[in-house]
């Protein structure tokens, strides 16, 4: 039996962390192209952690974008996305791919006349709430920097789609399809309005209704999906909705949301230097830090001075 045949979940998760920590040098050291073989591989969770990987290399790196998509890397992602019969590899497959071609011109592209879209519009009709997840949110992003897309879209039957989401279980899924349906809505040069508005009306009446009925903890937690839902109706009926006019667009306590409406999809790619950055504690401004600095040893920098020198 050859080493590819075998199976050692250890021996794999070692490989996969290895590849993880090298990184931006794993092409210089020859194993960019290993790595994308094992999207081939015939284990389920080998080709799903390879995907993983992938996507932390190239995640806001260029560089390493650009190496991926020169060793035809995408096309594997693509075919695991669309065709893998493992839904937590498919999923994996996706994130990759969203992490690839994200700020990637060419890897758009790429993804386009790969039939990228067919395949999100099969993840959107999946029952899986993670996979629907990750095909919003790269849907919306397309959307939002590529226009032209938008009528590729409302071709395939997307915004249909978003609408039966809108009113999923899954809390997530329902913001994500929200937050596209926004996007599509606020499209006011393609002429592509969003079909079957009373539908559209409809359900939003039904979300209305769901978070009129919310407690106040559950209301601080819909705090994106009640602005969501007041954004899109403002936009296709040009009147504020009924949340307003009872005050839970806004709770007391909260700030008033920002124009655009909340991005639900940056918050998927935000750099992890950034959140590291946000996360710290702000430094104290009090009297006494001022003192500490004066009283603090001084920081030696380099070597101190011979003790041969008088």
């Amino acid at each position: 039996m050859s080493y590819k045949s075998m199976w050692n979940p250890l021996t794999w998760q070692m490989t996969f962390n290895t590849y993880a920590i090298i990184q931006t040098d794993l092409h210089s050291i020859g194993g960019l192209d290993p790595l994308l073989g094992y999207l081939k591989n015939s284990h389920a969770v080998i080709r799903a952690k390879a995907a993983e990987v992938v996507s932390t290399i190239v995640q806001n790196n260029p560089k390493s974008q650009q190496l991926v998509m020169e060793s035809n890397g995408l096309q594997p992602l693509l075919t695991n996305f669309k065709s893998d019969p493992s839904t937590n590899a498919r999923t994996k497959a996706l994130g990759a791919i969203s992490s690839l071609i994200r700020h990637n011109q060419p890897g758009i592209s790429a993804f386009r006349l790969g039939n990228g879209y067919a395949g999100l519009k099969d993840a959107l009709g999946s029952d899986d709430a993670r996979l629907q997840r990750k095909a919003l949110n790269l849907i919306q992003y397309l959307l939002h920097n590529n226009k032209a897309d938008r009528s590729v879209a409302t071709d395939l039957g997307l915004p249909k789609l978003m609408m039966h989401l809108a009113s999923s279980d899954d809390s997530l899924v329902r913001e994500a399809a929200l937050s596209g349906l926004l996007e599509l809505a606020q499209d006011k040069t393609s002429g592509n309005a969003l079909p079957d508005q009373d539908k559209l009306k409809d359900i939003l009446k039904s979300r209305i209704e769901g978070i009129s009925l919310m407690d106040a903890d559950d209301l601080h937690v819909a705090r994106e999906e009640r602005q969501l839902v007041d954004s899109l109706w403002k936009e296709c009926y040009n009147e504020p909705s009924s949340l307003r006019e009872k005050g839970l667009v806004v709770l007391p306590g909260e700030d008033a949301p920002q124009q655009p409406p909340p991005d639900v999809v940056g918050k998927m790619f935000e750099p992890p230097l950034r959140a590291w950055a946000a996360a710290r504690p702000a430094p104290k401004d009090d009297s006494d830090s001022g003192s500490e600095k004066k009283n603090a040893p001084p920081l030696l920098l380099g070597p101190g001075p011979s003790s041969n020198n008088s």
